[in-house]
Formats: C-alpha cells, structure tokens, sequence
C-alpha cells in the first residue's frame, strides 16, 4: 500500500493569496491571504478551495522559517496565529510543511549547487546543493544603510526605489550573496522576477508555478533530502 503513489496536495501560502493545486492535474485555485489570515482561516480557506478533490497527502509551503516540520515563528506579512497549529489534525491527512522559498526552490532545481531567490511580497531564500535542499533566512540580514535584503529587495523596496533602482539592487544582491555561497547558478523566482527586465549574471529566470512541482516532490520525489 505504502508503494502506490499518493495524490498530493500542495498549498504555496502567500502575502497576497493561497495557492492550491492537486499532483493528479488541474489547474491552480487561488484565494487572496493578507494582514488578517491566520493559521486556522488559512484551514478554512484551503479547505473551500480544495472542495470536490481527492488527495492523501498535503505539501504546505509557508512564509517563515519551518524546522523538522514544526512552524517556528509567525509570518511578517500575515496574522499571528501559526506556531503550534495542528494542521494535521485541522485537515485529517498528514502533512508535511517547509519554508515557502524552498517549495518553490526544490520545483525549480536543475541540479548542481543552487541559491534561489523569491521576489515578492517579501524575500526568500534557499539552497539546493545536490539535491540536499536548505531553507536560508537571509532577508533580515543586514545589507546597506542599516537596512536587509528585504527592505531593498521586496515589494516595498520596489515601490518605494521604482523600478531601475530596485533592479540594481537586485543585481548587487545576487553578486554579494553568490560570493559568500558559490552556486553555480542563481534561480530567481517569485511573483516579481517579471519585473526584472534583464537577470544578473548566472542567473536563470524561475516560475511561481514551481512551487506546485516542490510540493509535489515532497512527497514523491525519492532522491530528495530535506
């Protein structure tokens, strides 16, 4: 029984929407989140959502750093709420739960030693190294004038810099980070890796949609460590 392959839930847990989609096809289902969606209207909501679809398993990407499966502290860009929830016991299946970026940076791998990056609400950050995938808490590092990665980098860094200067940022983040971790390439995914009108040097171009196929992996993907 443990052999049969099991149909996966995947949920990408945004600043401004959940995500949902089935490993068995169809298309992605989404909903808006924001300042006032905690762990139990994210139930509700992924709940509502997933209405009329089998699944056994459930693959949860979520925005804040997650170790061994247990949320270790709540997002920046939503309701507190979230440590300690049992989101297997809420949905009745088993779940499996990691850092947002690294969902979508394990569906964005294509082998080697690589640094993903995610543009959007805020940062994030992983790596991939030989199929060992790593979350990587580097937004809230220093970067310039006192301020993170984030604060430069995210989506109020963007409106606040406008479009060209935010791109240099964005170059300059991607030199100094890619010194320190020495990927072979750089993955930038994200909502606004669209913005970008040029990539950095060893940079590829990700997908959002990728971190459906990271959920998936979770659960299916056999090569995998995390």
């Amino acid at each position: 029984m443990d052999d049969e392959p099991k149909i996966v839930l995947a949920i990408d847990i945004g600043g401004s929407h959940v995500k949902i989609m089935s490993s068995a096809g169809g298309e992605e289902r989404k909903a808006p989140s924001g300042p006032d969606m905690n762990a139990a209207a994210m139930a509700d909501m992924v709940e509502k959502l997933a209405s009329g679809l089998h699944y056994d398993v459930i693959a949860m990407g979520y925005p804040g750093p997650v170790v061994h499966n247990h949320i270790l502290s709540d997002p920046h860009n939503l309701a507190p709420g979230w440590t300690g929830f049992d989101f297997a016991q809420r949905f009745g299946k088993p779940v499996r739960i990691i850092n947002d970026a690294l969902m979508q940076a394990i569906g964005s791998y294509e082998g080697g030693r690589m640094l993903f990056l995610g543009l959007g609400t805020g940062l994030g950050a992983a790596m991939v190294v030989d199929n060992v995938a790593q979350p990587m808490e580097l937004a809230h590092l220093p970067y310039r004038n006192g301020r993170t990665f984030e604060d430069y980098l995210g989506e109020v860094g963007l409106l606040k810099r406008g479009q060209a200067k935010w791109e240099k940022h964005v170059f300059a983040a991607v030199e100094q980070l890619s010194a320190a971790l020495e990927p072979d390439y750089v993955m930038i995914g994200g909502g606004n890796v669209e913005v970008l009108k040029t990539l950095p040097p060893n940079a590829r171009r990700g997908d959002n949609a990728n971190a459906f196929k990271g959920g998936f992996a979770l659960w299916l993907d056999k090569k995998l460590q995390t």
